[in-house]
């Protein structure tokens, strides 16, 4: 027991001497927020604390090990605070191929754009729909439509303006952006 006693102080020492140099590198990763990176600290420390008795610490550098599990605690507070990119990843690496969206946001999107598309006159609905719902050109839309090209682009500006400030106002924040 001594053995184990003396071993967890050493690691304490050796542990709460790269202290500051800890607090540094886990600040440099989540900025600012202070209370985030003391708690990253406090959780490394702790966790090598624990392991004092598992760990050769005479073959292993302790400041090696600290980042590691520092830099580990960072990623899982980015993915509990919804951004689930952990660093050094981007989100083309973590998309899985043939994902598929949630049915039930596909339903709550829908249901959203058809409201607020219901809103436009039948002109400017009429252009969004054939622009940018269907995928055609302008100028296959205004020879459709019997209107000059620029007639298109305008409606399809002013009709796009009015969605977005529509969306902004019922705080939906899928297209609002």
């Amino acid at each position: 027991m001594i053995d184990e006693r003396a071993c967890r102080t050493t690691v304490m020492e050796l542990c709460l001497a790269e202290r500051e140099s800890l607090r540094r590198y886990v600040a440099s990763i989540l900025g600012r927020d202070s209370h985030a990176v003391e708690d990253v600290v406090q959780e490394t420390l702790l966790r090598a604390w624990q392991q004092a008795d598992r760990i050769e610490w005479q073959d292993r550098p302790v400041r090696m090990w600290l980042f590691r599990v520092a830099r580990n605690l960072v990623v899982d507070h980015h993915r509990r605070a919804g951004r689930a990119v952990p660093m050094g990843l981007g989100a083309t690496e973590l998309a899985e191929p043939d994902s598929q969206p949630d049915p039930a946001e596909q339903v709550i999107d829908r249901r959203v754009l058809v409201e607020i598309l219901q809103r436009l006159s039948p002109a400017h609905r009429e252009v969004v729909a054939r622009v940018h719902l269907l995928g055609h050109a302008g100028e296959e839309v205004a020879a459709v439509l019997g209107v000059p090209v620029g007639t298109v682009k305008s409606r399809a500006h002013n009709a796009v303006r009015q969605l977005r400030a529509e969306l902004a106002r019922t705080d939906w924040a899928g297209v609002a952006a």
